[in-house]
């Protein structure tokens, strides 16, 4: 059986307040393409279909259409669907069981009641029988009612994704694939080293981690939530990353397809099928007529240095404009590399340099105990999980 991972569409996502709906079809057209070539039996998208919980209309059509694509161009294909924290879980499930009877699982509710358990899809062939366990973006709360857990009592992250994988009777004598969208981190290793981008949901103090040996019950974890492509811990434990750079962050990141060829023994053969995107993302630095040199339709941070050259700022920023048609922002810089402005830079962004929310409320709070720092940390990832659109 051969199979696509891939996940964080995040269709209707701006970069710099830049649509990149045409940026997105395009890679979508893409994923359509090889899916046909490969004759991929399956796909799996691991969540963060749409940007937002409430996304635009242009948005849910190009996903209606790059699903009536896939069902178009490749014979035969299973499409599995979970929501991500970004989806409206209730939006996703909506056609849950209609949906079924096409070979389309979208799976946006995890377990509610005690008697529920993950959406398992078995396929079979020639070669074995395969699992696909479904599970969507779960935060603690969701799952007390399913695990048995009090309504006043805690639980982490951690330990619900954990107790809700163990319900399960996994069959160890077939093959077991989790489609999941959660930070997991590799047993052993500090969740502040990973590699995470500007364009990503990160919770404060990472209390959102999930431990990866949860995953070795599975032949292949296809995960989703990191943008960044990479195994967590085994190579059969990944995330595929986004398709497409979403910040300035992920502009040397090369986005590709998890093409999974796996048999009755379990994963035979993982294959990462480049995507090309149809602009890049860069960020040119130099004086004026260095970086105009580099005309180009990609999307452009411009790091002007400006020197003792006193150069006219407007006639440059319509240099640049005219050179960079898809132009993000101009940065002007001193010799020494000093940041002098910003122009056109969103309000929404904040300088690597700057402190995060946790920080700054300490800041002008002053000192709090393990109480009040556990409560402040929760009040401002919930805060920062409606801004996102998640659940």
């Amino acid at each position: 059986m051969k199979f696509f991972h891939i996940s964080d569409l995040h269709l209707g996502i701006k970069l710099r307040g830049r649509s990149l709906m045409e940026d997105q079809k395009y890679i979508l057209d893409q994923i359509v393409k090889k899916a046909a070539e490969e004759k991929a039996d399956a796909i799996v998208i691991a969540g963060d279909v749409y940007d937002r919980s409430v996304p635009p209309a242009e948005a849910v059509e190009l996903f209606d259409g790059f699903v009536t694509d896939l069902m178009s161009e490749v014979e035969n294909i299973l499409i599995m669907v979970i929501s991500g924290n970004h989806d409206s879980q209730e939006r996703l499930n909506i056609f849950r069981n209609i949906l079924q009877k096409d070979n389309i699982y979208m799976i946006g509710m995890p377990p509610a009641n005690p008697d529920h358990h993950i959406e398992k899809v078995t396929v079979r062939d020639e070669e074995g029988i395969y699992n696909f366990y479904l599970l969507p973006y779960i935060m603690p709360h969701m799952v007390k009612n399913v695990l048995g857990i009090g309504k006043d009592e805690t639980i982490s992250y951690n330990d619900a994704v954990h107790a809700l994988i163990k319900r399960e009777n996994i069959n160890n004598s077939e093959v077991n694939i989790l489609v999941s969208h959660q930070f997991y981190n590799t047993v052993g290793k500090n969740a502040e080293t990973v590699e995470r981008t500007d364009s990503e949901y990160i919770t404060v103090g990472n209390i959102d981690e999930v431990k990866s040996d949860i995953l070795e019950l599975f032949d292949y974890a296809a995960l989703g939530h990191i943008h960044t492509p990479g195994a967590v811990g085994n190579p059969n434990y990944r995330y595929c990353g986004s398709p497409l750079g979403y910040s300035m962050s992920e502009r040397e990141q090369k986005k590709s397809i998890v093409c999974v060829d796996i048999n009755e023994n379990g994963v035979k053969n993982i294959n990462l099928i480049p995507l090309i995107p149809l602009r890049n993302i860069r960020r040119i630095q130099g004086i004026p007529e260095d970086i105009t040199a580099q005309a180009c339709n990609d999307y452009v941070e411009a790091e002007v240095i400006d020197g003792e050259s006193n150069y006219d700022k407007q006639e440059i920023k319509n240099m640049l404009r005219d050179a960079f048609p898809y132009l993000l922002n101009i940065k002007w810089i001193k010799p020494d590399n000093e940041v002098m402005a910003a122009y056109d830079k969103p309000k929404n962004v904040i300088a690597g340099n700057e402190a995060d929310p946790l920080t700054m409320c300490k800041m002008f709070l002053g000192e709090l105990n393990d109480d009040e720092e556990k409560m402040l940390t929760e009040v401002i990832n919930e805060l920062n999980a409606n801004e996102k659109g998640g659940n």
